[in-house]
């Protein structure tokens, strides 16, 4: 049995390269830990990765750090912490194809809209629209997780929510031109995605095995920016899923994200109070921080420092 399991909350791509990387080159064997790492595709994302920590069949799961705010605010569960910013700057975005004119958020009036079905989601996408002067006015659909990428090209959906460097370079390669909003140019201050997870209990009573985890990880995140294609390469041998077998593909996509990674002082995992504070009062502000009975929450309902921590990445 694993010492330590940690769900993505996708199939394995460069958002997941450092955790490939010090599972390649021996970073968690070197603390002495067994890591087993989950993908969703093994349940065909039958349970998010966030429930699973929050349940404790997983120890650390990826997720955006809505999710820590959402389990802050579910009473049938464990609050859940980010312990580690996986990437320091969003690089997601609502997409539509170029070819359907919907070019700027509010085109999208009157359009379907294929979600995750995460709980803030879909308020944050009509009020990204909203702030472009439309109405806020679409069809929701949640088709299977993990099909949700080609829900543009089959025609189910005028937009989704994607990951640029991975979902807009595969659109991208295949000589599919796609609109991308992101939400910092339209008002939404979203905070950190994707982070990494755990319950309070953990954090507490595990202190030691999640440091030398997230050492070991802060480590294989290091290496990808100094070594992008090295790192492409083990995150193509260590793993299994779509798209691994294009090893041109992943390299490129490695290029694209690896700066990211780190703050502008060289550092993997830390974490901004105040860009914490920010998206917890835009949430606020906008009414959508809510319990799950649609009752309003104020700020001091869901505290930053409840949230998250520095303690294991500083």
């Amino acid at each position: 049995m694993a010492d330590l399991e940690l769900a993505l909350d996708w199939t394995p791509n460069t958002n997941h390269t450092g955790i490939f990387v010090a599972e390649a080159e021996g970073y968690f064997a070197d603390a002495g830990l067994d890591v087993a790492i989950r993908s969703p595709a093994e349940d065909d994302y039958g349970e998010t990765p966030a429930k699973r920590v929050a349940t404790g069949e997983s120890d650390l799961a990826i997720a955006p750090s809505e999710s820590a705010i959402s389990y802050h605010t579910h009473p049938e569960y464990p609050d859940l912490t980010a312990v580690a910013a996986v990437c320091q700057r969003d690089t997601s975005a609502i997409v539509t194809l170029a070819e359907s004119g919907i070019d700027r958020p509010a085109k999208l009036d009157g359009r379907t809209y294929a979600s995750y079905d995460a709980r803030f989601e879909d308020h944050i996408v009509r009020q990204l629209i909203r702030n472009d002067g439309g109405a806020g006015d679409i069809e929701i659909v949640t088709p299977p997780k993990l099909g949700i990428p080609n829900t543009l090209l089959d025609g189910s959906a005028d937009a989704t929510w994607v990951f640029v460097p991975w979902e807009g370079l595969l659109a991208e390669r295949d000589g599919i031109d796609l609109n991308a909003f992101r939400l910092d140019d339209y008002g939404v201050p979203y905070g950190y995605t994707p982070t990494l997870l755990a319950t309070p209990e953990t954090i507490d009573s595990e202190a030691d095995r999640l440091q030398d985890a997230l050492s070991a990880i802060g480590r294989g995140y290091e290496f990808a920016v100094e070594n992008p294609e090295e790192a492409a390469d083990l995150l193509c041998e260590t793993a299994e899923g779509p798209q691994l077998d294009d090893r041109e593909f992943v390299r490129e996509s490695q290029r694209r994200i690896a700066p990211a990674y780190l703050t502008s002082e060289g550092d993997w995992g830390v974490m901004a109070w105040d860009r914490w504070a920010d998206f917890v009062d835009w949430l606020v502000e906008e009414g959508i921080l809510t319990t799950l009975d649609g009752e309003q929450l104020a700020f001091e309902d869901v505290a930053p420092d409840a949230l998250f921590t520095n303690e294991f990445v500083a």
